[in-house]
């Protein structure tokens, strides 16, 4: 008995030497364990701090170097139960694992990471860069090939200021069937009924909330414009600055407006209705507009061909002024939008003094911009400007106003200034995009569509399309649907997938060409990206059962 019983004890050994996990796994899966939850908690943390995937960066790096770390002095620790050479292999193994997880990295950051984390990578890891998709060659939108014979734009340079001929208006026209498509004019816009629920947040007090005569009854009463005896400098204080979240520029700026009467939301709360996706890359003027005056007390209006005085007259007025401008505005940036509400100027300085959304508010005193160079930034969207007033203050916003105050006269006004500039510089795009923007404004498509392409064969920076969809408009009502599908697919290439517009245009077209379905899902594509868009809504509603 002895012997059987001493014959088993080897096998037990090995049953033991078997079913024990080797230590150095053990303390490896444990400590990787931990190291792994308190990294995970640590980064919700700091994401839900931050809202920004780009904070999480320092600490990843950081986690990956000590896993790295503490399996290699774990080898080191158990070297002698372990293969000889372990701390070679497992360094040559971590090589390997991270080459493979930069790969995908890379390639789930090109391919699945939405826009603005993408855009946020970029900042500390600037390489990255490389391996988003190229932007248009030169950076422009597609340059319209001039056709042989009939009117060119010089010649429509020359003939601007008043009516289409009637010759012009006899041999250019429409090959479509269908009524043109027109945007909602902007004085429909600002009074229209709301459309949304309102914010219980986004409210002022009721004793603003005056009830005044429309803003075309005042026009009415309202005869000349005063002259303005305005002082050298003017600050108004009391607004909120925000600092924009991604591509969040319009909302955070009709928020930072809004405050300056009280208004108690922030820019979550007008993201919400006017961009649900937050990849939106753009909130149109007459789309703020509609904000304020459906979810707030007080009101607002657009118009285009604004002046650096008048932008003067409604600060010293105490009157928020919001200005959407385009250029290299931020260092290492190209071409792009961008909105600033103006707070206050000083002559003397020859400066405005802005709360950027993204650069800040200079301590709560603005930050200076020159006003050259808000002229030159201005210029490109047509110098738009968003003004927000108590009702009961309508008449000296009008006033102001002064022939502005009527939308056809401001377009009209828009299109002199922009053909003075189109004179002085025939290269300027902007200058005649602006021509184009104006005349479509005025229902002048025929005309329009040569301006525009003007603006294109001097190189319009490819993001215009992201911004302003004027072009769109023209070139549909004048059946060149080539032209609105080569729009289209740049945005669709670059970055204005998420552009609602951008899907709407192509509805329209498909729907012209008789593709019913596939105007269909484009509509609800727009839809997809902004549910509050009424274009879409009401062209999908029209559409023909298929």
């Amino acid at each position: 008995m002895n012997d059987r019983r001493d014959s088993t004890q080897p096998n037990l050994r090995a049953v033991r030497a078997v079913s024990t996990p080797p230590r150095f796994l053990f303390w490896w899966v444990v400590g990787l364990f931990v190291l792994f939850v308190l990294a995970a908690i640590a980064c919700f943390l700091i994401f839900r701090d931050s809202g920004r995937l780009v904070s999480l960066v320092q600490p990843v790096l950081i986690t990956i170097a000590i896993a790295a770390a503490y399996t290699w002095l774990l080898s080191i620790r158990f070297r002698r139960e372990l293969p000889r050479h372990m701390s070679l292999w497992l360094v040559g193994g971590y090589i390997v694992l991270l080459g493979i997880g930069i790969f995908a990295g890379i390639s789930f950051y090109r391919n699945n990471l939405p826009p603005r984390y993408q855009a946020e990578l970029i900042t500390p890891l600037p390489f990255l860069g490389a391996f988003l998709p190229p932007t248009p060659i030169g950076g422009t939108l597609p340059t319209v090939v001039a056709t042989a014979g009939g009117r060119s734009a010089q010649d429509l340079l020359l003939g601007l200021g008043g009516s289409p001929t009637a010759e012009a208006t006899a041999t250019v026209m429409p090959p479509s069937p269908t009524a043109p498509v027109t945007s909602t004019p902007l004085a429909t816009q600002e009074t229209s009924e709301p459309t949304a629920t309102t914010l219980p947040t986004a409210t002022l007090p009721p004793t603003q909330a005056a009830v005044v005569p429309t803003l075309q009854t005042v026009v009415n009463e309202v005869v000349s414009q005063p002259a303005f005896s305005l002082p050298a400098t003017h600050f108004n204080g009391g607004f909120r600055h925000f600092r924009q979240t991604w591509n969040n520029c319009g909302p955070a700026n009709i928020a930072q407006a809004l405050s300056y009467y009280g208004w108690q939301g922030d820019q979550e709360d007008a993201a919400a209705l006017l961009k649900p996706d937050r990849e939106d890359k753009n909130v149109s003027p007459s789309e703020l507009v509609r904000f304020v005056n459906t979810q707030s007390a007080v009101r607002a209006l657009t118009r285009i061909g604004g002046t650096l005085d008048m932008l003067k007259a409604f600060i010293a007025g105490g009157f928020p002024v919001v200005v959407e401008v385009g250029g290299a505005i931020y260092e290492g940036e190209d071409w792009i939008g961008h909105y600033r509400t103006l707070v206050g100027y000083d002559d003397a300085s020859g400066v405005f003094l802005v709360y950027d959304s993204w650069l800040g508010n200079g301590e709560g005193n603005g930050i200076p911009v020159p006003y050259t160079d808000l002229e030159a930034t201005w210029q490109p969207f047509n110098r738009i400007f968003i003004v927000v007033y108590e009702p009961q203050r309508e008449s000296q916003v009008v006033s102001i106003l002064g022939d502005l105050a009527d939308v056809t006269r401001a377009n009209e006004l828009a299109l002199e200034t922009a053909r003075e500039e189109a004179l002085a510089n025939p290269q300027d795009p902007f200058a005649w995009y602006n021509i184009g923007t104006a005349l479509t404004r005025l229902g002048r498509y025929d005309e329009a569509v040569l301006a525009f392409d003007e603006a294109t064969r001097n190189r319009l920076p490819f993001r215009m399309a992201w911004y302003q969809f004027y072009n769109f408009e023209a070139f549909f009502n004048m059946g060149r649907y080539s032209d609105v599908m080569s729009l289209v697919n740049s945005n669709l290439n670059n970055g204005g997938i998420y552009v609602e517009e951008t899907h709407y245009w192509q509805g329209r077209v498909l729907e012209q060409q008789g593709d019913i379905a596939g105007a269909r899902a484009a509509f609800q594509r727009a839809l997809s990206h902004n549910n509050q868009f009424a274009d879409a809504q009401t062209a999908l509603a029209e559409l023909p059962n298929a």
